[in-house]
């Protein structure tokens, strides 16, 4: 199935990224909002969980309107967050502990109140300043409807009509998410440059690779033709044209397996890959250690997914297809195998992830019927998830990630069984996704809820003062570091220990060959090291009924239930020496 790297791989091939939101991670002047002092006071609990770097969501200069991924200095920090003395001061003390640093880049739009947007707006139709953005004439007699039919990303019309200076209705700008996010036009010159001096001024900071946000969006489809299919982002299914076709159509079914269906001209067009290029050869001629690019794309199927990370690409690209995969044996096998097979062809690891910040948390997740969509956002008159069952599948899920070759992303919380919060009132929620629907998708809100450290300290340790910019759930006050810190069993304690087990043991650089346990409501891979000196077997069973391992393997992790009669129960995952 995947052949084993070499011992001298890459840093990034096995690495274990840890993802902060700052807004929730750590708050170092008790306004309530984390910071990056705060980030840096607690960044040897990373190290001692055994993450290999980090990865910052955005700090930049920003209104805010969109969480910060509305940027309107791109080298600068929001004062929320800090100054830059304080960024250099948290790349430098995650260096010394061994972590390494990944940024967030937001290249698709700016913040409105970016100074480029606000010089568009001043500079009238038909300037160069208007020419870094997507504006154009209104379609009708006056130009008075939008110039196609695309809608936002977070509900609501994907253009908005500004005022020109004479007071008088002008032209349309396009904003494939937030109207106070207006889409750059990478048909441009001026913004490829730009967008190169930033990626060189975060390297001269000492940042050691970007996660580069919407990577399938920058380019759109020229002349920008209209688009009557589903488009949205956070489901890669949605990106296909099965909604077009009637319900049971095998055509139907065969693009939801796919996703080869018509793309939408807002994404995954071909122009993307030359900006990528650009970035990966000034990212090459950079001075040691190596720095890498990793894709946010929204891409099916994996073969197109696989051409982002392609060698004179980007390094990495989340592997949402396991992230979207139900709870459901045959499938996460289907993932698994074609992930492999895709990325192998053109040379790249495999990047898995199960949560972050745009997503319902695996253990809320996994709650779920599986037979349903997944859900953006949960609130407190839905379906509530199964606390229980979410994190002991969440707990399984996480070993078999782990135990797969390749790279793998946590999510902040995720380490400590972190449901999504369900019951949050409306009032607090800020994702715009929840306003612009007008409360018809719940929004994101849910998985960004400040993290809990210790359970009897005001905002449960998160900052100095009890204040917290979105409320904690009573849920996360029994599960904050404190209360699992050196607890046998406890969620906390199996993350480093299963951390500790895949770095010594190199599982993240090692092969995979299915196992004949596998099959049914079974997962079952040996992962061996490039000598085959080391075998180590991952079962995961999905299934009503125990499963027996194999004579003479020697369990070393579960993830729930004892198995030392070696019967692996339904919802566990092992690991076993054989």
């Amino acid at each position: 199935m995947h052949p084993a790297d070499p011992s001298d791989a890459p840093w990034w091939h096995d690495a274990v990224i840890y993802q902060i939101y700052p807004r929730s991670w750590a708050d170092g002047d008790g306004d309530g909002v984390g910071d990056l002092p705060g980030i840096t006071s607690r960044l040897p609990y990373l190290r001692d969980l055994g993450v290999d770097a980090i990865w910052l969501s955005p700090f930049y200069v920003s209104p805010m309107h969109d969480a910060g991924y509305d940027v309107a200095n791109y080298r600068d920090i929001d004062p929320v967050f800090g100054s830059l003395t304080d960024a250099d001061a948290l790349i430098d003390t995650a260096h010394d502990l061994g972590l390494k640093v990944i940024v967030d880049l937001v290249p698709n739009h700016s913040s409105s109140e970016h100074e480029w947007f606000r010089a568009a707006l001043a500079a009238g139709p038909g300037s160069p300043e208007r020419a870094r953005y997507v504006f154009r004439e209104g379609r009708g007699e006056n130009g008075e409807e939008p110039p196609n039919n695309w809608p936002s990303v977070f509900g609501g019309e994907g253009w908005t009509r500004v005022t020109e200076a004479d007071g008088s209705p002008g032209q349309w700008y396009l904003h494939i998410f937030d109207t106070t996010q207006p889409d750059y036009d990478w048909t441009n010159p001026e913004v490829g440059d730009e967008f190169a001096s930033i990626l060189q001024f975060w390297c001269d900071r000492g940042v050691d690779g970007f996660r580069v946000d919407v990577a399938h969006g920058l380019v759109k489809e020229e002349g920008l033709p209209d688009w009557d299919g589903p488009m949205q982002m956070l489901d890669a299914t949605d990106t296909s044209a099965e909604a077009a076709l009637p319900p049971g159509d095998e055509e139907s079914a065969r693009i939801h397996e796919t996703g080869d269906g018509p793309r939408p001209p807002m994404w995954d067009q071909e122009g993307v890959h030359d900006i990528y290029r650009r970035w990966r050869s000034l990212l090459d001629e950079q001075p040691s250690p190596e720095r890498i690019l990793c894709a946010e794309a929204w891409v099916k199927p994996e073969s197109r997914l696989a051409r982002y990370v392609r060698s004179d690409e980007m390094h990495q690209a989340f592997n949402f297809d396991f992230l979207d995969t139900h709870w459901n044996a045959e499938k996460l096998r289907a993932v698994i195998t074609t992930s492999f097979r895709e990325n192998d062809a053109v040379g790249a690891p495999t990047t898995w992830v199960l949560s972050n910040h745009d997503v319902v948390r695996h253990a809320s997740r996994l709650g779920l019927d599986q037979s349903l969509p997944r859900p953006n956002g949960i609130a407190a008159d839905q379906a509530q998830p199964d606390a229980a069952l979410g994190l002991r599948r969440a707990r399984a899920a996480t070993m078999l990630m782990l135990g797969l070759p390749g790279s793998s992303y946590v999510y902040q919380g995720e380490e400590l069984g972190l449901p999504e919060s369900t019951d949050m009132p409306h009032e607090f929620r800020q994702d715009p996704t929840f306003h612009r629907t007008e409360g018809k998708e719940i929004g994101r809100d849910g998985c960004r809820v400040p993290m809990p450290w210790v359970k009897d300290a005001p905002s449960l340790g998160f900052g100095p003062s009890d204040r917290t910019w979105l409320p904690q759930p009573a849920s996360y006050g029994p599960l904050a570091v404190d209360q699992q810190d050196g607890v046998e069993g406890s969620t906390l304690e199996l993350y480093r220990s299963l951390l500790s087990a895949r770095r010594t043991d190199r599982l993240g650089l090692g092969s995979a060959q299915w196992h004949k346990l596998s099959g049914g409501d079974v997962i079952a891979f040996v992962n061996a090291s490039a000598d085959g000196s080391r075998r180590t077997l991952v079962v995961v069973n999905l299934g009503a009924d125990p499963v027996e391992l194999p004579e003479g393997a020697m369990v070393t992790h579960a993830s729930g239930d004892r198995v030392d009669d070696g019967r692996v129960p339904t919802d566990v995952a092992v690991w076993a020496r054989i």
